[in-house]
């Protein structure tokens, strides 16, 4: 809806008069009043005034039949920003409803959209989550943008392309999954324009120099049809369609020669009922040949944007491709404006078509659970950018439309339907034929999940997923598995530790104990605590440490570490000191290459700890600088642990990657879905352990693999 001429505030009224009620249209022209009032001399880059821009994009607005106080929103989409007036002074004026907007659009504004830089990623999160509290920001959004790009033509080129860019990767998506067609093709048409000149002039001049033939072509066919539906009844009227600039390039692109795209020729038919739909396509099919391949079926299985119509391609006059949509009048509504043109605007609503809209909105809301979900802000604009990649569109044994990305598995698509659905499947059936779980599903493919009630996902799955959504899904059911088993396990382990140590469990763990133990760990309960102990990121001597800081310091170290004491005399240097009892501490089992320190302890000596090592973190002032003397045929003690999936023949794999290593110990600790190995290995240096860890990790359905400090 590109304007020819300058929008005044009777254009406006005159717009929204065609379907507001006259107290809808005083409030509007009373907020005009007051925006000339405080923008009064502010102009734009354009030299035009500033409140002539904030009339153009009221005035788009009118194109989805916007509420009165979307309208009065757009009008005031600028205040905040120039620091005209505050939050406060609108609501007064104007009430809560239009504030809140304002606003969102001033949220939006104050935020950078480039995906580009790492930096954005926390904003995008922001930006869509936010986007999701009321759709009406969007649409003032989307036309604040559109008379933007009207007018791009002021800034740098730089500005140019950067805009076009953000355009096409963000605010065109949104106006797609929101079904507003006459947005989305103006954006794209503008965009092309300033991204790539030279490609979209060369397509207007092309589509010029042939404009009068079709124009006189569309006119013939148009009568034709006319004719032929009046001859049979149909109630109708037919328009020619005009093929957006951007649609053609995106063929032309794809490889296809300009004359040989199919719908450059085209018209839309619009009828009052579904029934006629079909009626008038079996009439035009009775005379024009179809050809193979190029029916769709929108009306019986509606895009995911509630998009419907019907759509074919006939040999028309002199045998030429004439593409024909056949749509009802409410249809046509909706794909070109979105169901926002229905959504509270009609007199006689009860508020259900906003449950109408509210469909439009499944994409957000699938944001919005994201953020509910513990990922990373790369996660987060992975599953962003894939709703914006080439979709296809299948379909559920009951016909109900799921959209997907290209390169989807039956996986994603289980997980699309609900995640109770993805959790509990045990195969895919498509087409009627099973199929196996990384099967590629195909455009209008019908897929069939089966499913177990007692059946769980397998940590397979997420290689075998396309989608972020899906893969996140499938490892948030396993963290959660994870702390159930690591919360047993720690449970488990301390109540050992404690009999090893002849210590009552309601001695250890006095209210006042707890209480030390969560603040000095920063945790908030005690469940947290023995899920690090599952998981080895707090240990025993760690807790005891804890407890006894007010303990004299060699107690308490004797209490924390277990010592082996090892003849190392000649292993280890330390500068000043010579003949000194040295031991190697087995909580964290330092091998040369290691970075160490030495822990003084009366009448023990000195022990050797890991560096990182947490049972040295307190007392610095008993720690002493040590280094390895590297000595050649001399094998040291240390423990990893191999997390993997349960198979046959793991534990033989993980042995025979053993080379310049020797196995002293394995003990095997099974849960549910997986398998814990705690092996003790002999080793010359960090350099060959680091080589058998890389070995370990190269072996399928090893999970990971750590040093442990016990």
């Amino acid at each position: 809806m590109t304007l020819k001429k300058a929008i005044e505030i009777d254009d406006l009224l005159e717009q929204v008069s065609t379907y507001m009620p006259k107290k809808d249209i005083d409030e509007i022209r009373k907020c005009y009043e007051y925006v000339k009032h405080i923008h009064i001399g502010e102009k734009r880059l354009t030299g035009e005034d500033l409140v002539y821009h904030l009339l153009n994009v009221a005035y788009i607005l009118t194109d989805v039949k916007a509420d009165k106080d979307t309208i009065c929103a757009a009008l005031l989409h600028e205040a905040i920003d120039k620091d005209k007036v505050t939050y406060d002074e609108i609501k007064e004026k104007f009430g809560d409803a239009i504030v809140e907007l304002v606003e969102g659009v001033t949220k939006i504004n104050r935020l950078s959209f480039n995906v580009t830089s790492p930096s954005s990623i926390a904003a995008q999160r922001k930006i869509f989550v936010g986007l999701c509290e009321d759709v009406r920001v969007i649409i003032i959004k989307l036309a604040d943008r559109i008379h933007n790009m009207r007018t791009l033509w002021v800034h740098p080129i730089d500005v140019q392309k950067e805009k076009a860019k953000e355009n096409l990767e963000i605010l065109i998506p949104i106006a797609h999954r929101l079904g507003i067609n006459s947005y989305k093709s103006e954006l794209e048409d503008l965009s092309l324009r300033y991204l790539k000149p030279e490609v979209y002039f060369d397509i207007v001049d092309r589509l010029n120099q042939t404009k009068a033939e079709r124009d006189l072509a569309v006119e013939k066919m148009k009568k034709e049809v006319s004719d032929l539906l009046n001859e049979y009844g149909i109630k109708h009227e037919i328009k020619g369609r005009a093929k957006s600039i951007y649609s053609i390039y995106r063929k032309l692109d794809k490889g296809r020669s300009f004359n040989d795209i199919y719908d450059l020729l085209a018209l839309r038919v619009f009828v009052d009922t579904k029934e006629d739909c079909y009626k008038a396509l079996g009439i035009i099919h009775s005379k024009y040949k179809p050809v193979p391949k190029r029916l769709k079926d929108f009306i019986a299985m509606p895009k995911a944007n509630l998009y419907q119509s019907l759509h074919t391609t006939v040999f028309g006059l002199d045998d030429m491709f004439f593409e024909i949509q056949i749509r009802t009048y409410e249809m046509d509504e909706i794909a070109e404006r979105g169901g926002a043109s229905h959504w509270s605007y009609k007199e006689g609503t009860n508020g259900n078509n906003k449950s109408f809209m509210d469909q439009k909105l499944q994409f957000f809301r699938s944001i919005i659970e994201l953020n509910q979900e513990t990922i990373t802000d790369e996660e987060f604009l992975n599953t962003i950018k894939e709703d914006f990649q080439d979709t296809i569109y299948v379909y559920t044994p009951k016909g109900d439309v799921i959209e997907l990305p290209q390169g989807a598995t039956p996986i994603d698509f289980a997980y699309k339907v609900h995640s109770g659905v993805g959790d509990k499947m045990v195969g895919a059936i498509v087409n009627n034929n099973i199929v196996p779980l990384d099967y590629e599903l195909k455009n209008e493919d019908i897929i069939k999940i089966n499913t177990n009630k007692n059946s769980n996902p397998s940590r397979e799955w997420i290689s075998m997923a396309k989608t972020t959504q899906a893969k996140n899904k499938i490892k948030s059911y396993f963290k959660k598995l994870d702390k159930v088993e690591y919360l047993q396990t720690g449970e488990e382990l301390l109540n050992h530790e404690l009999r090893k140590n002849k210590i009552a469990f309601n001695d250890f763990l006095t209210d006042e104990n707890v209480k030390k133990i969560l603040n000095s760990l920063k945790l908030s309960s005690m469940d947290e605590v023995y899920i690090g102990l599952g998981n080895g990121k707090i240990t025993f001597p760690h807790l005891q440490d804890i407890l006894n800081e007010e303990d004299n310091l060699d107690e308490k170290v004797l209490k924390k570490v277990h010592t082996k004491e090892v003849s190392l005399k000649n292993d280890i240097i330390i500068d000043g000191i010579d003949d000194i009892k040295i031991n190697l501490a087995a909580c964290c089992k330092p091998i040369p290459g290691d970075r160490i320190v030495g822990y003084i302890t009366k009448g023990y000596g000195i022990t050797i700890h890991r560096m990182m090592c947490p049972n040295v973190s307190r007392g610095q002032d008993r720690t002493i600088n040590v280094k390895w003397n590297y000595l050649k045929d001399k094998k040291y003690e240390t423990n990893i642990v191999v997390r993997a999936l349960k198979s046959n023949n793991i534990l033989l794999d993980i042995v025979t990657k053993i080379s310049n290593a020797n196995i002293s110990s394995i003990n095997t600790y099974n849960h549910e879905n997986d398998v814990l190995f705690d092996i003790t290995v002999m080793v010359e240096n960090k350099e060959t352990l680091n080589k058998f860890v890389n070995d370990i990790k190269m072996i399928p359905n090893v999970i990971e693999v750590n040093r442990s400090i016990k």
